[in-house]
């Protein structure tokens, strides 16, 4: 929660020495020599040092050593341990070469220069390199005229951040909308259209700058830290975003209830509420998984109180029984956490004493006024405050707690004076985050190991996604301008290894009544989103429950669409842990050669097979979309097939937002849409959309329990693969549960096959070969619907539809 003129960020005046043009005089650095150590090239210039490491044929890390000066040399982001890279190192008068099979550097020694190069291609080039000045430190490169810009974290500002110098310090913004230079999830990382990126890690208060100058020109500015940077590509868009997650860490695998429907707003205020709340969606049917309690769980009032962490039983009598009865019902309950506590709280002086507080310059704890009251902050970095801090978290888990909401993690108010165990606040700002979710998830590695965390969080750093951190886009404003910019937030964040930003649905801040066409276009959108949670101030319902009976119903709808895709879902977050695979996908990914596209964010591939394009201004009539080239796609809700490489205008219905299926895709749903509770692939819908001639595609549905840690590891999952063929006279569909371990490893799957878009009735279906009867099979005309009821099992099933050629 984030609440407009209620907080002030306190920046020393070192900020105002960032209006100094980096265009001044670099020192002049001169060559001395380079050689090779321990598998690293060091290379010595006249103001100190590089150190080259290749990671992998795709990652090369470069950090500079300033002569004479001490570094903190530590890295918040990388989880990747160096593999053996062959290289080689070529020394030809004025010019070296270093090469491995992906990426090469070519260097210069008069004048001194650094270049990328991958597959002869440049990719980057340091201009001026690393620039000392009195209070900061930068690192300066040399771009090309044509190149499109991604990265810098969270921002709203169109799909191309280049022309923007942008501020790295995670800063709420209450109430954007169409335009945010600074939110809640900065990253010092950006991505090139020619399909590189360059990721600088270092946390510390600073500014990328990317070209806004329009000098083809980047620059990272941070007032200290390691001046080092990662250079990383790929082979194609989703190869960099495999590197790049290789680099920084893949997203284990959420509890599958994480992706189903949330209850959720600011907040319950008491047991009761929270329980009457839930039975409305039972009463209903409304499919629910989640409950999530805010603020008032620990207080009655919203000041005054935060840090308490301890249940207020006035309101929440029994809480451990209510945790109970959600468990029978599928429910789980996560709680919001801070990281604050108050001088008001009754843990302020168990805090204290125990010295787990950030400290001002003489050892105390440092106190300051927020929103909420006075306050000290939990050095998260100092071991004895993360136990301390843990423990909490541990004893709530034992009590039935499923899942934990940390907010105002950026921290919202994080003084310049406060001190951390290992650096200043503004050192360390950008990081808090990501610590404080690397804590839950390790304390949850440790003491639950059979459980998979839920952390939802606002705030990290580059790499949070291997500590299962869920983000979201913050207190967007519950307006037609804050549903607008929702999906360029999250591809941007996807392509930078977050893949499940997501939005406060229906809107969080502002405003006093409900726009009922706005309520359900958004969570139309969030079905077709990483996370779906509605959520609100208090004065507004966030739930489907409490709408008007028509909006309610709307909203019913989209819930239950969500539900029957779950299937459909949990691949995509299963290919996201295992290769950092977006959830929702920029179409430029699969049609890289149209510039265009680039830019281009009113639609997004949801996985392989969904284009989706929400609907963000309100009493469209129409809507026109680009459907990419080299496939058929279907109208998801129509069944009308076009075919791709151009622009088309569509009708629009309030009843759904425009969803195309790609030609060839397989999509898994479920028989019923109900609680992920009763989740089972033993029956299950295979569709498949029949595309073009000449068409191949393959697709593999993962399963496993949905609760175990690295069931995936441990051997206890299945996948079945399922291909098709076509061509003029046949559709072959062929089925195998390739791999089927632990619990899977006798089972077996009924599967009823829907194949979409078949002209006419088939002339006959073979089955390995022979012909089976007509009864086996079941033809709709009407829908151009065939559908066949098959067995999936360790065997494999070839299905042939002969077509009707007359």
């Amino acid at each position: 929660m984030k609440f407009k003129n209620y907080f002030r960020i306190l920046f020393t005046a070192v900020f105002s020495l960032f209006i100094l043009s980096i265009s001044a005089q670099q020192t002049n650095r001169a060559f001395q020599s380079i050689k090779v150590v321990d598998d690293k090239i060091e290379i010595k210039v006249s103001d100190g040092r590089y150190e080259i490491a290749p990671l992998n044929d795709y990652i090369y890390h470069t950090t500079f050593y300033p002569q004479g000066k001490s570094l903190k040399n530590f890295s918040f982001a990388a989880d990747l341990k160096p593999q053996k890279v062959e290289f080689t190192v070529t020394d030809e008068g004025n010019n070296v070469t270093i090469r491995s099979k992906g990426i090469n550097i070519r260097m210069t020694k008069v004048p001194f220069t650094l270049a990328y190069y991958f597959n002869d291609k440049l990719l980057i080039s340091e201009k001026r390199g690393f620039i000392p000045t009195d209070t900061l430190q930068l690192l300066n490169f040399a771009i090309e005229p044509e190149e499109v810009l991604f990265g810098g974290g969270a921002r709203v500002l169109g799909m191309n951040r280049r022309g923007n110098r942008l501020m790295m310090y995670n800063r709420a913004h209450y109430g954007y909308e169409t335009r945010s230079e600074l939110m809640n999830y900065t990253l010092p990382l950006f991505i090139s259209s020619k399909q590189y990126a360059v990721l600088f890690d270092n946390a510390s208060l600073g500014y990328l700058d990317l070209d806004s100058k329009a000098n083809n020109e980047i620059t990272y500015e941070t007032i200290g830290g390691t001046p080092n940077y990662y250079v990383i590509a790929g082979a194609n868009w989703y190869d960099l975003v495999k590197q790049y997650t290789l680099l920084t860490g893949r997203q284990p695998l959420p509890p599958r209830w994480a992706f189903g429907n949330f209850s959720s707003r600011f907040g319950y205020h008491s047991q009761a509420e929270t329980e009457a709340t839930v039975k409305k969606f039972f009463t209903d049917g409304i499919p629910l998984d989640a409950v999530i309690i805010d603020i008032y769980w620990f207080g009655k009032e919203i000041t005054g109180t935060m840090g308490n962490l301890e249940w207020y039983r006035d309101s929440f009598p029994n809480p451990e029984r209510m945790m109970k009865r959600f468990e029978k019902l599928g429910v789980k309950t996560v709680l919001v956490t801070e990281p604050f506590i108050l001088t008001t709280s009754s843990r302020w002086q168990e805090a204290a004493d125990n010295k787990v507080l950030g400290t001002d310059s003489l050892g105390n704890p440092y106190t300051y006024d927020f929103y909420f009251g006075n306050t000290g902050l939990i050095d998260i970095y100092k071991p004895e405050a993360r136990e301390w801090f843990w423990n909490i978290y541990k004893d709530f888990t034992k009590q039935g707690v499923d899942g934990w909401w940390g907010d105002l993690g950026e921290p919202e108010v994080h003084p310049s004076a406060l001190q951390h165990v290992s650096g200043s606040a503004d050192e360390l700002h950008n990081s808090y985050g990501h610590e404080w979710a690397k804590m839950i998830y390790e304390g949850y590695r440790k003491d639950f190991p059979d459980q998979r965390p839920f952390i939802l969080m606002r705030s990290g750093y580059a790499g949070s996604q291997r500590y299962g951190m869920i983000p979201w886009t913050g207190d967007v404003n519950r307006s037609w301008g804050g549903l607008v910019p929702q999906p360029e937030l999250s591809l941007q964040m996807g392509m930078q290894g977050l893949a499940y930003m997501h939005s406060d649905l229906g809107g969080f801040a502002g405003g006093d009544t409900i726009d009922n066409e706005l309520y359900t276009r958004w969570l139309q959108y969030g079905v077709f989103q990483p996370i779906y949670r509605p959520h609100a101030q208090e004065h507004i319902p966030a739930e489907p429950v409490f709408q008007n009976a028509t909006t309610k119903a709307r909203a019913k709808k989209a819930i239950e669409l969500r539900y029957r895709l779950m299937p459909y879902i949990y691949n995509m977050a299963f290919e996201n842990k295992t290769s950092g695979k977006p959830l929702m996908i920029p179409l430029f990914f699969n049609e890289p050669d149209n510039l265009s596209l680039l830019t281009y964010d009113s639609a997004y591939m949801w996985g392989d097979a969904f284009l989706v394009s929400p609907v963000n201004s309100p009493g469209l009539k129409k809507q026109t979309i680009y459907l990419p080239k080299g496939s058929s796609w279907t109208n998801f809700y129509t069944g009308d097939v076009h075919q791709g490489g151009s622009r088309l205008t569509v009708p629009l219905s309030i009843e759904n937002i425009t969803v195309f299926v790609k030609g060839g895709s397989f999509i898994p749903m479920m028989h019923k849409a109900e609680s992920t509770k009763s989740y089972s692939l033993e029956a299950f819908d295979m569709h498949y959309y029949a595309g073009n001639t000449d068409l191949h595609s393959k697709y593999s549905l993962y399963n496993d329990d949905g609760e175990t840690p690295f069931a995936y590891e441990k051997g206890n999952f299945e996948l079945i693969d399922f291909s098709a063929e076509e061509n003029e006279n046949t559709v072959i569909i062929s089925h195998i549960k390739s791999k089927a371990t632990g619990s899977y490893a006798k089972t077996k799957n009924s599967v009823n096959l829907v194949v979409h878009n078949l002209k006419d009735k088939p002339a006959g279906v073979r089955v390995n070969g022979s012909y089976i009867s007509s009864s086996k099979w079941r033809w709709s005309g009407a829908e151009g619907l065939l559908r066949i009821e098959i067995i999936c099992s360790t065997n494999e099933e070839k299905i042939e539809i002969v077509k009707n050629l007359y």
